[in-house]
């Protein structure tokens, strides 16, 4: 391929994210106000609070979820052509954090999240936001927005010294992470697996090395994080870098 072709590659991936097409969906939301049913989830978030994603989150239908790969991604949505839309509501921007999975229990036409349909399960309080509590389900706009995140990236590091598994998170620009490699101050780097949603593993013994990550995102975008967590981590521990995608 040459440098010409690469360059007109990655320049039509940054334009779907940065200048999406509106495309069309619809909505629905699951938990009470408070969110808490919206924590945790496929993508392997924890407390969404704590994270920094609170409750402008959604939960995407298997169309978008693409097997946890849109984890982390970021949407625009609008109420649409629906007595229930609020007058004056604007748009609402949500980040990609759960799975809305597929339910092949007759009447199968009102299963909203089967395939083909893109669909967006939002918290209570987003759905809300733009249409009336008992509508239960509105049609919708939507399309692909940069992320804007507060602070760097970060690093949750879980698993065990033979399973280092890294949960990323808190991205800002396409939000969704395509690729993570790792790299301790005596080792080379190290390309990690998806284990599920945005949670990424290896076998290979880092313990008490300074730690390093490259991180790529769907965009074709990529960041390395120099010594983001010293010699002394720990698993259960979350390290920030001191940069993001922008």
């Amino acid at each position: 391929m040459t440098r010409s072709m690469s360059f007109v590659m990655l320049l039509a991936i940054l334009v779907s994210v940065t200048d999406a097409a509106w495309e069309d969906a619809h909505a629905t939301f699951y938990g009470d106000i408070s969110g808490k049913e919206t924590m945790q989830g496929a993508c392997g978030y924890g407390d969404l609070f704590q994270q920094g994603y609170g409750l402008e989150t959604a939960a995407l239908s298997t169309a978008l979820f693409n097997n946890g790969q849109t984890c982390g991604a970021c949407f625009e949505l609008t109420c649409v052509n629906s007595q229930w839309c609020k007058p004056n509501a604007g748009a609402i921007r949500i980040t990609a954090t759960n799975f809305c999975p597929p339910n092949y229990t007759p009447p199968v036409d009102t299963r909203w999240c089967n395939p083909p349909n893109k669909h967006f399960d939002l918290s209570m309080k987003m759905f809300t936001s733009m249409a009336e509590y008992k509508s239960g389900i509105v049609p919708v706009k939507f399309r692909r927005v940069k992320c804007q995140k507060r602070g760097g990236v970060r690093f949750e590091i879980k698993g065990n010294p033979y399973f280092n598994m890294v949960l990323v998170y808190n991205v800002g620009g396409a939000g969704d992470v395509s690729s993570l490699a790792i790299k301790g101050h005596k080792s080379s780097w190290i390309s990690m697996k998806r284990n599920w949603g945005q949670i990424w593993n290896t076998g290979v013994v880092l313990v008490g090395q300074r730690l390093s990550f490259t991180v790529r995102t769907s965009d074709g975008r990529s960041l390395t994080f120099y010594d983001v967590a010293s010699e002394s981590w720990g698993f259960g521990q979350t390290f920030e870098a001191k940069s993001n995608f922008y």
